[in-house]
């Protein structure tokens, strides 16, 4: 059997009390993390897009493979024609697709069909998952554990972007289809999330419900 070419791990170890005050300097930065919708009309700073998605490429993904795909949306007149559809859809879905038990759910956060802060916010960042490869000559290849892959990625570039101090929402209309369409993205990627980024408005408000966690003790089991 050939060996597999390795390198070290790279990963620097603390002593425990170290360890400790790290992960809780993270939760503290983490717990005050909140989506919002109320966004300030301010482009942000390409550099920082770049360096929390180089973030969210490093996630782990399955057999390495990085199913994944995002588009950056900054082109004021692409992210009015993605609110345009984004609404159409979710006009259909309060009106007609979802049920009472959907709505009441959805009630505490005060969420409706207006999706005026896409046009506010400074950029808009459409994640894909690709449910298969392409190589070079357009022959298929098979991807594993896309969904989870796109997600534990999707996890990293949120809290990329609130630890660079920006502002974001996941916004996940049903169905997404028109995002590929007007994205012009391959057959092969699906939109998993549209993730709304930019400066929170000075005004910005967190509804009370979103504040309401559940304790570790009703999450969590240990054996």
């Amino acid at each position: 059997m050939s060996q597999i070419p390795s390198s070290p791990l790279e990963i620097v170890s603390y002593p425990e009390s170290e360890m400790q005050a790290r992960a809780l300097a993270f939760f503290e930065m983490m717990k005050r993390r909140h989506s919002t919708r109320d966004f300030a009309d301010k482009a942000v700073p390409l550099e920082v897009l770049k360096t929390c998605l180089e973030t969210a490429g490093r996630a782990p993904s399955g057999a390495n493979q990085q199913p994944w795909h995002f588009a950056v949306v900054t082109d004021k007149d692409i992210k009015h024609k993605i609110r345009l559809a984004a609404e159409e859809e979710e006009l259909a879905f309060y009106k007609e697709r979802a049920s009472e038990e959907w709505l009441d759910a959805l009630a505490p956060l005060g969420t409706d069909a207006d999706k005026s802060f896409i046009d506010r916010a400074g950029a808009l960042i459409v994640i894909f998952a690709q449910a298969y490869g392409l190589d070079d000559a357009g022959n298929k290849t098979k991807h594993y554990y896309v969904q989870e892959s796109v997600g534990i990625a999707t996890g990293f570039l949120i809290a990329a972007l609130h630890n660079a101090g920006l502002a974001c929402l996941t916004h996940t209309p049903s169905p997404m289809n028109f995002l590929a369409e007007i994205l012009q993205r391959p057959k092969n990627e699906r939109a998993y999330i549209n993730l709304v980024v930019g400066y929170p408005a000075e005004d910005a408000q967190v509804p009370q419900h979103a504040k309401e966690k559940k304790r570790l003790e009703q999450f969590v089991s240990f054996f």
